[in-house]
């Protein structure tokens, strides 16, 4: 079984004020970070907004993003909806356009239990021949154990989750349940290194829209055994985390992208939007935490 690994961008989502996809600023946005030494792409995720566009804007995003990746590194599209039927005909595009895997969070907002959530994943794999990447976010409302998430992984096409909680004993757990063969995506940023430490293969994240370089650096050092270099690394970044979550995270990382040249618009309503004096202040605090923009 091949393996996502390496450091991932979720890709934000550049829009127009309409909220329709900016493919063009899209493209830039690929080429500089493929530039860079992105291992892949997550499209159309939390970071993406994608839960929050129109259908047929999410499939004219997958489809502008995989034709410009090319192939060249994986490409992997987000896929759930609140609607099921909505959620099989994006992974059936995703697959009909090339992407390298579809991922999903579990089904939103009802108190779904876990034979629930594996019929879920199981209709959903079925609809594809590609491979299937859980996302586990608490936020979501569904909380996997190992024991939940090493079941998924017995579903046929399911090989991977993105794992973005702070439980990495779980994590270690899973690991060890799956003999080593699930695929795991570290998720939250600033517990990278920690991680990659229990055993995930990689990381998708939202910083990495800006400071790619940075969390490379974690990975990289990691990989070559150097742990004290790593740590530095993950410091750096994790003061500039620090800033980060003192504003909305979306919003916060386009004006970031803004300022490094990338006409990403707006969030999607209602999502804030910043004034040009509250944008300033962003990007000096960021600078002041060490972000080099």
């Amino acid at each position: 079984m091949n393996k996502f690994k390496g450091i991932i961008p979720a890709l934000v989502t550049p829009l127009n004020a309409d909220e329709t996809v900016n493919t063009k600023v899209l493209c830039e946005l690929i080429d500089h970070f493929y530039a860079k030494g992105a291992d892949g792409f997550y499209i159309g995720g939390a970071t993406g907004e994608g839960i929050a566009l129109k259908t047929e804007e999410r499939m004219i995003l997958a489809e502008a993003a995989v034709e410009r990746i090319d192939r060249k590194i994986p490409a992997i599209v987000q896929v759930a909806a609140a609607d099921f039927n909505d959620a099989v005909l994006l992974a059936k595009h995703a697959e009909s356009i090339g992407a390298d895997a579809i991922s999903a969070t579990p089904p939103m907002f009802f108190q779904y239990d876990a034979d629930d959530v594996y019929n879920y994943y199981k209709r959903l794999a079925e609809s594809v021949h590609i491979p299937l990447m859980m996302y586990y976010n608490p936020a979501a409302g569904f909380n996997f154990n190992a024991e939940i998430a090493a079941k998924m992984f017995e579903i046929e096409n399911v090989t991977a989750i993105k794992w973005t909680s702070p439980n990495y004993f779980e994590m270690i757990r899973l690991k060890d349940l799956t003999h080593g063969e699930m695929n795991i995506i570290n998720g939250p940023d600033q517990m990278l290194l920690m991680g990659l430490s229990a055993g995930a293969d990689g990381g998708i994240g939202t910083t990495y829209n800006f400071m790619l370089e940075t969390i490379k650096g974690v990975y990289d050092s990691f990989v070559r055994g150097n742990i004290a270099e790593a740590w530095e690394y993950q410091n750096k970044a994790d003061r500039i985390i620090d800033v980060l979550h003192k504003y909305k995270t979306i919003p916060a990382t386009k004006v970031i992208l803004k300022e490094m040249g990338f006409a990403v618009g707006e969030c999607t309503f209602p999502m804030k939007r910043y004034s040009a004096d509250e944008s300033a202040k962003i990007i000096s605090d960021m600078r002041d935490a060490g972000l080099e923009i």
